[in-house]
């Protein structure tokens, strides 16, 4: 059962890289690259850590991108094994991070070790972009270095997110673009008093309750051929003081908007203060966008990621912008044409995260397939 792909896997796997913690992971890549005419830039930002590492000075650049930080364990004695000693069974590999990401950054390294090889006079150029901040707050990690690459005029113009994408068969979905993200903290204030004496207070719960229905059952939009329809999402409600005779004086609600192409955050805010105005409601909102929706129409990356799969795998794909963000937000809005292709996404963040073996080789040979569409 052993090949490249899976001992590098295994390798990456025992480090316990916590976000935003890396260990070696970064080290161990970094030397591999060099290995094969990468020039390397480590690019730390406070207590992150990011490599960057390019080959060839020349368009058109081809970049793989990923993170090597993982989301924590939870309780380690639920699992089946070690989350951080990875274990095979029955074919399959355990551990955190197996399927998001560190397996498809095995198969990148591989597959660009192989490409090398056979094309040590391929054109344009390859490189890497990996961070250890993309499962936390996102603030040091890819943007940051995206910052830098744009200060200079380093201009991405394929980028390939290792995210695990497939959903029932390795490489049945391609994501060619992702949902924005916006997120909303309502707070409505009221008259704290006694519920026995409603007419003495104000309950913020009763007069945000017609407000919020309205926000539930209202149609952002229709999406697009790319997107689906915007949806709302309430995540929290908060209010009271805990006893059952005192009426609150103020509700804190927190939602999200996943929105379409179709709206803008400006238009999704107006919206949503329109509707509370009309309520006359007391409030406040703190907004926070996490990132704008892209979308990376077929063209040259979408098609050699086509043929490659279907020449690995002999099956066709999807293309899809479903599921949260990614570090791909980051990278589109430079220009660059930008789609998410890796393992199957069933276990990702779950106890007993897992990867099907045979599913590592031929990602490797994907990802060398993609290279040899776009750069020979």
């Amino acid at each position: 059962m052993s090949s490249a792909t899976l001992d590098l896997s295994l390798a990456l796997l025992k480090q316990p890289s916590v976000t935003p913690l890396d260990y070696d992971c970064q080290q161990m890549i970094a030397a591999r690259l060099s290995n094969v005419g990468f020039q390397i830039e480590h690019m730390p930002f406070d207590d992150v850590k990011n490599l960057w590492a390019r080959r060839g000075t020349t368009a058109p650049l081809f970049c793989f991108a990923g993170h090597t930080d993982v989301v924590p364990t939870g309780d380690q004695n639920a699992w089946d094994s070690a989350p951080f000693a990875p274990e095979i069974r029955d074919g399959k590999l355990y551990g955190r991070g197996s399927a998001d990401m560190k397996t498809a950054i095995a198969a990148m390294v591989i597959a660009t070790e192989r490409f090398v090889e056979k094309h040590p006079d391929h054109k344009g150029s390859i490189a890497y972009l990996i961070t250890s901040d993309e499962e936390g707050p996102s603030i040091n990690g890819t943007v940051k270095v995206i910052e830098t690459l744009e200060a200079r005029n380093e201009k991405i113009d394929w980028c390939l997110v290792g995210e695990p994408s497939s959903t029932a068969k390795l490489g049945d979905i391609i994501k060619n673009g992702r949902r924005g993200s916006l997120n909303g903290v309502l707070k409505v204030q009221g008259k704290q008093g006694h519920v026995a004496y409603p007419h003495l207070a104000q309950n913020p719960i009763h007069l945000a309750t017609h407000a919020l229905d309205q926000l539930c059952k209202t149609t952002w939009d229709n999406g697009n051929d790319y997107f689906p329809a915007t949806s709302f999402q309430i995540s929290n409600i908060q209010a009271g003081t805990g006893a059952t005779n005192v009426i609150p004086d103020i509700l804190t609600v927190t939602f999200n908007f996943r929105f379409s192409t179709e709206v803008t955050a400006d238009e999704l805010k107006q919206r949503v203060q329109a509707i509370l105005d009309h309520e006359n409601l007391n409030y406040s909102i703190d907004w926070t966008l996490s990132g704008l929706p892209f979308l990376t129409p077929v063209g040259d990356l979408v098609n050699a990621a086509k043929n490659s799969i279907k020449k690995v795998t002999g099956d066709d794909t999807t293309l899809s912008t479903s599921g949260g963000t990614s570090d791909g937000r980051f990278i589109a809005p430079t220009g660059a044409q930008v789609i998410e292709l890796g393992v199957l996404n069933a276990t990702i963040h779950q106890i007993n995260e897992h990867v099907n073996v045979a599913d590592l080789e031929p990602l490797a040979e994907i990802y060398e397939q993609m290279l040899v569409e776009l750069l020979t």
